[in-house]
């Protein structure tokens, strides 16, 4: 739904001749949020919808869907805990990323195995479906590296994580060449 949404609010933009810098400072987001939303990536907010049928001569349309997007809304849970969200918000839109990991592999270097390792470890224990749920939400971070522009990105990661195999020797040299490959 919400892919097909912002398909349509670029459409509009384009045909209302705006850039995504331009649409984006009207309604109160960067460029990158913007793109976000047309793609699909990034969940189009409902005060969003309404600011963007107005400006964009939409007649109602964006609007008579508001009750839909506020449904998917609220059957979506959370995709991140409440203490890590407004981190995950600015990784989405930053446009440079740099870390030091001395204790473990960064969520956006680590493979599906690694991280499903990480989180079967954790205490208290989790059940397979919450495994399985915060996998999939860690791994959807990866898609900041799938935009345009791409971030800078440097890491530094402590030799002792290289040496450190968490969930298994297939599974720790999987996690290597990911992180020799990018």
């Amino acid at each position: 739904m919400f892919v097909a949404l912002g398909k349509m609010v670029k459409l509009l933009r384009e045909r209302k001749g705006l850039t995504q810098k331009e649409f984006g400072e009207l309604v109160g987001y960067g460029p990158d949020a913007v793109s976000s939303m047309e793609r699909g990536v990034r969940t189009l907010r409902p005060e969003v919808l309404i600011k963007a049928d107005e400006l964009l001569d939409a007649g109602g349309l964006l609007k008579e869907v508001l009750p839909e997007v506020e449904e998917a809304m609220a059957k979506t849970r959370t995709r991140h805990p409440e203490w890590y969200r407004s981190y995950a918000g600015l990784e989405a839109e930053a446009v440079e990323l740099h870390f030091y990991a001395s204790n473990g592999v960064p969520g956006l270097l680590q493979t599906q195995d690694h991280a499903w390792a990480v989180f079967a470890k954790r205490r208290p224990f989790l059940d397979g479906e919450t495994i399985d749920k915060r996998v999939t939400d860690r791994l959807s971070r990866q898609q900041v590296f799938e935009r345009s522009p791409v971030p800078i990105v440097s890491y530094v990661l402590e030799e002792v994580l290289l040496d450190r195999p968490i969930g298994g020797s297939r599974v720790h040299a999987d996690q290597l060449r990911r992180l020799l490959h990018g």
